[in-house]
């Protein structure tokens, strides 16, 4: 089951269409859709939880906990909706684009995919285009 949570004004427009859409990319992925929680939140809020959790001192878009049992995904994402928008003015793409690409990113690390390395991310991006495609295609 996926919810959404609001720690800040922000609000989906078309809940249901977002989880019908991640549900089917962790269907192509192979992997069983366990409960997922997205918790949109302000930057301050996000930051806190990097100081305090990851030792991280900086802003960031997203930071997931993973409790996922083998492909059976389970875990919290939390995006900062501030910094979602701060990015998508820096890569020239609209707020809902780079949501979704914020959204799917925490979803294909639960399904194994890394981005550390030049060729991980680069796969990663290549699997975050195709579910781009496939959701503003529908």
């Amino acid at each position: 089951m996926i919810s959404f949570n609001y720690e800040t004004d922000f609000k989906l427009e078309n809940e249901i269409q977002t989880s019908e859409w991640i549900s089917k990319a962790i269907v192509s992925e192979n992997c069983e859709e366990g409960e997922l929680n997205y918790i949109f939140c302000s930057d301050d809020y996000l930051h806190k939880i990097n100081v305090d959790f990851l030792n991280h001192d900086t802003l960031t878009d997203i930071i997931s906990f993973d409790y996922s049992v083998g492909k059976e995904l389970h875990g919290d994402i939390y995006i900062s909706v501030e910094r979602v928008a701060e990015n998508a003015k820096d890569f020239k793409v609209s707020f809902d684009e780079e949501l979704a690409r914020v959204m799917i990113h925490g979803i294909l690390h639960y399904c194994g995919y890394k981005d550390k390395s030049e060729i991980d991310a680069k796969l990663m991006r290549s699997k975050e285009d195709y579910y781009l495609k496939e959701r503003f295609q529908s």
